[in-house]
């Protein structure tokens, strides 16, 4: 029996934007999509063009997924003007999407008290801005803005509006459960009547978290009928957030009756990665990981020793509801070196690090990992770091270069322009072969005269002179520096994660702990050189082996 076709639409750059305390830049943004596209997702919504510097620049250099259909947001137009001289309505067809999403008013409340018009004015609204985005060769999108509780107000009028969209021409209306107040069964049975009508071909669902629902709420309008599924990574969103993907996809693409009634563009060597791309996102918001996510998180697998604790390992699926395999996770058994071992062998293999199962060394070496980690490394989201760790370990550590030592300094002072800076100065002592080394920059930058910070002088300080591996690093570039702050009070350490790639566009993150800021940064810097080295073949004199 063929399976339906399940269309997932993302709202991370746009929605997700609106959660308290998160701001991408539109280099984040361009990371964002292209992991939603490597994914396998069929709509990525790249925020309001014109809406805030950042959407305007993404839209003037937009991502080019491979895949997925990256798309512009935006309104309606107003009462009063036609939709050819609808200013905003010209800036989201000026970013050149092939796709368009308009959102649009479908309760009677908002129509005549927030925007202060006519019922009849408001679908006139809705009808010509769709048909005008028609007529310029565009892919529409409406979004119902409200409608569950629209429809509960006055069902005739909440259909009307959806006609409007769809007679016009729009390829999907969306159900939007704006204020999250909505619960599964009235989401089921609001969502049946509109597919019986319109055919859930052409309807989609957006579901908000207020009541803990969104992704029950969202099952609950598949099952009705809905075709098309809107949320975000990790549930990002205003106030409680949105249906959260990251759940979803793995429900739909594993769990009865949705596995075999329905196909997506996620494949199942690619939910592997969902663990990846919603670390991803919580690295660029500086945030922790939650343990607990469902599927993904730490301790989805994890299962406390004791009663239970063989019977797992002879059958683990008595005690788990999916293989963790399936969805790039692992098995965790506190106090048991098995399911440690086995996924410490998977990582080296995927780093190309030769070990065999029996090799004493690998339980040394998971020993320090976890040890590492309880005092604050973050190893999953900075696999260069640990592919040196572990080659240390296992003897396979190239010997290039040592840092004898480092200084930084930081003064305030006045600049060439007369203008009172705060500028750090770093120096570095290195030896390669026998010869030392002895570099120094500061953290001015030479044309604007801007204080670039510490860290960018201790990295332009150890880049500036390596000797014979010079050559391989002089396309090194940092991309990204994330601080975060583990522990409480005396207690507290720094954690910094960077994130450095090279002229071929290869990236690689490295993670540096330190009480110390510039002592947490300086490991990360010198690990990212040393994988550079490593990864590009450079030539060592010897090899050294761990203790």
């Amino acid at each position: 029996m063929s399976r339906e076709r399940l269309f997932l639409f993302d709202t991370t750059l746009r929605d997700g934007q609106q959660t308290q305390g998160v701001d991408f830049s539109a280099a984040d943004k361009h990371r964002i999509a292209a992991a939603l596209d490597d994914l396998g997702i069929d709509y990525i919504e790249g925020g309001w063009p014109g809406a805030n510097p950042v959407d305007t620049e993404v839209f003037a250099h937009p991502p080019k997924p491979a895949h997925a259909t990256f798309l512009a947001f935006g309104m309606t137009k107003r009462a009063g003007r036609s939709a050819e001289n609808d200013e905003t309505l010209a800036g989201v067809l000026n970013a050149g999407t092939k796709t368009v999403c308009l959102v649009g008013k479908t309760h009677v409340f908002h129509v005549e008290t927030a925007l202060r018009i006519t019922k009849d004015e408001n679908l006139d609204n809705i009808r010509a801005s769709i048909a005008h985005c028609v007529a310029q060769g565009r892919e529409a999108l409406f979004d119902a803005e409200h409608f569950f509780d629209g429809y509960k107000a006055d069902p005739a009028y909440a259909f009307d509006c959806l006609a409007a969209a769809l007679d016009a021409g729009a390829r999907w209306a969306i159900l939007c459960d704006t204020n999250g107040g909505t619960l599964p069964a009235e989401v089921h049975r609001i969502t049946a009547a509109v597919c019986d009508r319109f055919g859930g071909d052409r309807i989609g669902i957006h579901t908000h978290d207020d009541t803990g629902n969104a992704v029950a709420n969202t099952l609950a309008a598949i099952d009705a009928g809905a075709r098309q599924i809107q949320g975000t990574l990790n549930g990002l969103g205003e106030r409680c957030g949105n249906a959260n993907l990251v759940t979803l996809i793995p429900t739909l693409l594993l769990k009865s009756p949705y596995a075999e009634r329905f196909e997506t563009g996620v494949s199942h060597e690619r939910l592997a990665h969902l663990p990846r791309v919603s670390h991803l996102l919580d690295d660029i918001l500086n945030r922790a990981p939650d343990p607990h996510a469902p599927y993904i998180g730490a301790a989805a697998f994890a299962h406390k020793a004791g009663l239970h604790a063989s019977a797992i390992v002879r059958d683990p699926t008595t005690y788990e509801h999916i293989p963790p395999e399936r969805v790039g996770n692992a098995r965790v058994i506190p106090m048991s070196n098995q399911a440690g071992r086995s996924n410490l062998l998977k990582r080296l293999a995927e780093a190309g690090i030769d070990a065999q199962a029996d090799d004493p060394r690998l339980a040394h070496l998971l020993d320090e990992v976890k040890r590492l980690e309880e005092c604050g490394f973050a190893y999953d989201s900075a696999e260069a770091s640990f592919v040196l760790l572990a080659r240390g370990f296992l003897g396979q550590m190239p010997d290039y270069f040592t840092v004898e030592r480092y200084r930084v300094t930081i003064e305030r002072r006045f600049n060439a322009r007369g203008e009172e800076v705060t500028a750090s100065e770093a120096v570095v002592k290195v030896r390669v072969d026998g010869n030392t080394f002895i570099s120094a920059s500061e953290s001015l930058d030479p044309t604007s005269q801007q204080d670039q910070g510490p860290v960018n002088a201790l990295s332009r300080a150890l880049q500036k002179d390596l000797g014979k591996y010079q050559r391989f690093i002089e396309d090194l570039e940092l991309v990204d520096f994330k601080v975060r702050i583990i522990g409480t009070g005396t207690e507290a350490v720094t954690r910094v994660l960077i994130v450095s790639a090279d002229g071929k566009g290869t990236q690689w993150a490295t993670v540096g702990v330190s009480a110390n800021i510039v002592d947490a940064s300086f490991q990360a810097l010198e690990d990212a050189i040393i994988y550079k080295l490593i990864r590009d073949n450079a030539p060592v004199a010897s090899r050294i082996a761990a203790e």
